[in-house]
């Protein structure tokens, strides 16, 4: 306790400082995730605090991140079509996801996987990271435009088609699990189809407006008809919002400039009265547990997201890992990474329980803390007990911000947070793969197909595709380079080792010698494939020299036993030489020693297979030449 209190004043200043610049990005992270600007401050001050106490990076400041809200922004949107447009009806089986994502952060931490973080290839994240930016910047256009597609009528009612389908699927579905569906008699069906309301179907079809226009692709596909519907206000409050934010930071960094054209532009928007659109109601008190997590619990809604809370466990994994190494450089220490894991598991635990969203460590906030003067884990706790304080004194006044001002802050985000040095090294990074003529660098690849997946498609799939194909490109490049150092020239082809140099001239058209060295492994089995080929006709015996192969995994076994299965076919006679620990054991499991080679048949060094030769095979050709 009296080690945590040592550097009070600058945890102090470093703690308020860091909360301060949490403050609005935790409420933009909140509105931008579909949960409203409560969440993200919930999600800043529960993770803050108690990642911060149980953590293992002294200086670390964590809370709700891009990555994180892009992902738990998918998750969000899934749940909530799948209860009807509701977020209320869908909050339980939302939060219990990010719940399990806490988990398994904290099972993470406790069986030691924080070490492996690292090992995570950078294209994968390099993409990742940009299509996060790219995400956050496409889907925030729409509302720094002041348009809502839900409150689109003409788009709207395109839906209404859609949205009756839909109602009436679902009353069947009901009556069928009811067992009251009938096919002779739909008076019940009749029944409950003329109790739908026009606002059913209007609230059913927003629902669908909205589902339709979320993400990168539904984005584009309204941005026409935003384009055609711009709130002039609107848009000039998140110009203005971006315009101080980029433009503050010329003038001094001390401050933090989200958090001036916070202020500003809000203060002169509810200053002149101007009739803009607010944020929405934060709820004034401390925060209480939602206990829905618990007593609503429903195994059948959470099994399909159980994939995307481990993905959003690694994701705050690595971006907590990540932002501890930039702590470390800066404060010449070391983070324990498995505690940190812990540490952002139970943060993350609990603000699930009190209706935040999920976070992991943020370097802008880190990098503030420690400027500041942080030391210890209590800037950490002060952020988060600062940004209580906020919400319990200024809940109200905070309500009052534009929606259009958290826009442009997110706007900015989008654009920071992109990759631009691996973007930068795209036209250096050298081009180590072929398809026909064309040559392309196997990380970029990686790295645009991630990138192009995550905005499009799935930012979880995305993400395991790109470590499947890394992994792929990683297998091939190490089987190319370990091929090219397991050389299976024959003798006539390669200078002999020295301890072939008093080998019998008369034998050489009786005898094949093949030199391994490196490992006999996927890589290489094609070339070990084409011995057949190499052997001479003249040749009775081959000899394999193993002494430089140290290892033989399945595939180069499988290819060594129908090698030598068409040598034994063909009355060859197959002799062995040195043949080391691991590749024996291998050949003994299946019976290759001693059923196609047997124990007479392996030495332990050439000159005893040479005294072997010597004794077995017959000088047939020299003995005819010199008759």
């Amino acid at each position: 306790m009296k080690n945590l209190f040592a550097n009070l004043k600058g945890d102090l200043f470093g703690g308020i400082t860091a909360g301060i610049v949490a403050l609005p990005l935790a409420l933009a992270f909140g509105v931008s995730s579909g949960m409203g600007p409560s969440a993200g401050l919930y999600g800043a001050i529960f993770i803050s605090f108690f990642a911060a106490l149980f953590g293992g990076t002294n200086t670390q400041i964590s809370g709700p991140t891009a990555p994180m809200t892009a992902v738990s922004m998918v998750v969000i949107a899934g749940i909530v079509a799948a209860n009807d447009g509701s977020l209320e009806k869908a909050l339980p089986a939302i939060l219990i996801v990010f719940l399990l994502a806490g988990l398994m952060q904290i099972g993470l931490g406790l069986i030691g996987i924080g070490k492996y973080i690292r090992y995570i290839p950078y294209p994968v994240v390099s993409g990742f990271m940009t299509a996060i930016g790219v995400i956050i910047l496409v889907t925030q256009i729409l509302p720094s435009l002041g348009y809502y597609p839900k409150e689109d009528a003409e788009l709207v009612s395109q839906y209404k088609p859609m949205a009756e389908e839909i109602i009436l699927d679902n009353i069947l579905k009901d009556e069928a699990g009811e067992g009251i569906l009938v096919l002779e008699d739909f008076e019940q069906t009749i029944e409950r189809a003329g109790n739908i309301t026009e606002e059913d179907m209007q609230k059913e079809a927003r629902t669908l407006a909205k589902k339709e226009a979320s993400g990168v692709i539904g984005s584009l596909k309204v941005m026409p008809r935003a384009l055609g519907n711009i709130n002039w206000l609107e848009l000039m409050l998140a110009l203005s919002t971006i315009i101080i934010i980029y433009g503050f930071k010329r003038i001094t960094t001390t401050i933090p400039s989200a958090l001036v054209a916070l202020v500003v532009v809000s203060g002169v928007a509810y200053g002149f009265g101007l009739n803009y659109r607010p944020i929405e109601q934060i709820p004034s008190g401390f925060p209480i547990p939602n206990l829905g997590i618990f007593t609503e619990f429903e195994l059948g809604a959470v099994t399909p997201y159980v994939f995307t809370a481990l993905t959003l466990a690694l994701l705050g994994a690595i971006d907590s890992l990540l932002t501890s190494v930039v702590a470390d450089n800066m404060t010449k220490t070391k983070h324990q990474p498995n505690k940190e894991l812990v540490g952002q598991g139970i943060g993350n635990s609990i603000a699930a329980v009190f209706g935040g969203i999920p976070g992991a460590g943020a370097t802008i906030r880190t990098v503030v803390n420690i400027n500041a003067g942080g030391k210890s884990k209590l800037s950490g706790m002060i952020a988060g007990v600062l940004l209580l304080v906020i919400l319990l004194a200024l809940g109200p006044v905070a309500s009052q911000i534009p929606a259009a001002v958290l826009a442009g802050i997110l706007v900015t985000v989008g654009i920071g947070v992109m990759d631009y040095k691996g973007l930068k090294a795209i036209p250096s990074l050298p081009k180590d793969m072929s398809l026909g003529p064309i040559k392309f660098s196997s990380e970029v690849v990686i790295m645009l197909v991630v990138l192009v997946l995550s905005s499009v498609w799935n930012l979880v799939y995305a993400v395991g595709v790109g470590l499947v194909i890394a992994s792929l490109m990683f297998m091939k490049k190490m089987g190319d380079i370990t091929a090219q150092h397991s050389d299976v020239k024959t003798l006539e082809k390669e200078q002999g080792w020295a301890d072939e140099a008093g080998f019998p001239q008369s034998l050489k058209e009786e005898v094949f010698i093949k030199h391994l060295k490196g490992p006999l492994f996927f890589g290489s089995t094609s070339d070990f494939q084409q011995l057949a080929d190499q052997i001479p006709r003249t040749a009775s015996t081959v000899i394999i020299r193993m002494d430089r192969m140290p290892y033989m995994d399945q595939s180069g076994l499988y290819t060594l036993e129908d090698v030598l299965i068409d040598l034994k076919k063909s009355e060859i006679n197959v002799l062995l030489v040195d043949v080391l620990k691991q590749p024996r054991y291998m050949m003994e499991r299946v019976d290759v020693i001693p059923d196609l080679i047997p124990e007479e048949h392996i030495f332990n060094t050439f000159s005893d297979c040479l005294k072997w030769i010597e004794a077995h095979v017959k000088d047939k050709y020299t003995q005819v030449v010199e008759a």
